[in-house]
């Protein structure tokens, strides 16, 4: 890990998204999808509230103007369950900062279309949370193996006790797993181009 960190740098977040909302919102939309085309979905959602993304908005839309856009039946129906979950309480993004780690996933969590892996890049990305060890997520399974030059991927229940030793801190090693797959990624495979 040393190396690795050496290698790559400093440790650094990209900077938050100022709305909570939207950060999970685009969560959603980019889950399963190729980058550019997520990012033009996004997009054409985003242009539907003129920069006024709330719940009560959201709620607002019709189903079929959020399909329109290309929302999947059941992006829509994840992203209108978000905002009726904040709207009721149940998700209490302007206080959300107060609660646990543990909380916050267990709160995301009963939103379709959230589950334990999206909660954990919330609280990496935008809550900027230091003790996120996002064990199932398969690049930083990858780059922990890379980083230690082991044969095979950890089973995530073997990187959660690994994942100790970096206590209170661990995202900063995850965050080192994912820069060592895209050096991985970066490096030329020796072999002839075609």
């Amino acid at each position: 890990m040393a190396a690795l960190m050496e290698r790559t740098g400093r440790f650094r977040l990209p900077k938050p998204t100022t709305d909570h909302l939207a950060a999970l919102a685009e969560s959603i939309l980019y889950q399963q999808l190729a980058g550019a085309a997520a990012a033009a979905i996004h997009g054409r959602f985003v242009a539907l509230f003129d920069g006024e993304l709330s719940p009560k908005a959201v709620l607002a839309v019709p189903e079929e103007r959020l399909r329109g856009v290309g929302l999947s039946g059941s992006k829509a129906a994840s992203i209108r369950d978000l905002a009726s979950k904040v709207s009721e309480g149940t998700v209490p993004l302007e206080r959300i900062e107060r609660l646990s780690d543990d909380d916050i996933v267990e709160r995301l969590s009963v939103v379709r279309g959230i589950g334990r892996w999206t909660a954990e890049m919330f609280l990496i990305f935008q809550l900027r949370r230091l003790d996120v060890w996002p064990v199932d997520d398969y690049g930083v399974r990858q780059g922990y193996a890379l980083a230690y030059r082991l044969k095979e991927l950890p089973k995530p229940k073997q990187l959660e006790a690994e994942g100790d030793r970096f206590r209170p801190y661990r995202t900063v090693p995850a965050w080192y797993c994912w820069q060592a797959v895209h050096e991985s990624r970066a490096k030329p495979s020796g072999r002839a181009l075609p």
